[in-house]
């Protein structure tokens, strides 16, 4: 088992949106054409989400052209870029199917009027910096091998004469 739980974990996003049932939400997902790879926007109304690590979806339902449209996103898949948070809503259970019924106004959920729109995230993995530790382990060790002054050495271009074609060097002094 810790083999499969140490693939998952890696597979997982550092931060992920904090995403609430009824909350209208921008999803900004990549979709690859061809060789080419564009970001679509889908903007709608979370109406269920299931699921926790690796498998955590949540759905999204808007209605385009009079059509109803539902999109079930994977919270930690790297083709959705980012999710923002439109509006806020009031919703007092878990799974709004009874949105699928309703048809206008009435397929959208009451908005929380004093809630702030934030985009928070949920830290899942923190990022560790292998780079810092390797610094601080040199700083610490290497003061005697220092030079008590720091010498500068010139910086030497070359360029190509178009005429003749012969390397000419330069050397500028940085001050």
């Amino acid at each position: 088992m810790d083999i499969i739980k140490s693939i998952e974990h890696e597979q997982l996003k550092n931060k992920i949106p904090e995403l609430k049932i009824g909350d209208t939400v921008r999803v900004h997902q990549r979709i690859k054409e061809g060789n080419r790879e564009r970001i679509q926007v889908f903007e709608g109304i979370i109406i269920k989400k299931q699921g926790g690590g690796v498998n955590a979806t949540f759905t999204v339902r808007k209605i385009a052209y009079g059509v109803g449209v539902e999109k079930t996103f994977l919270v930690h898949s790297p083709m959705v870029e980012k999710v923002e948070v439109v509006r806020v809503g009031k919703a007092r259970r878990a799974k709004l199917y009874y949105l699928r019924d309703r048809i206008g106004k009435a397929a959208k959920t009451k908005e929380n009027t004093g809630a702030r729109i934030e985009n928070r995230e949920i830290v899942i993995k923190e990022e560790i910096s292998e780079e810092a530790p390797a610094e601080e382990a040199d700083a610490a060790v290497a003061p005697e091998e220092q030079p008590a002054v720091e010498t500068e050495n010139p910086v030497v271009q070359e360029t190509v004469d178009t005429v003749k074609e012969e390397t000419v060097e330069t050397v500028k002094d940085e001050k």
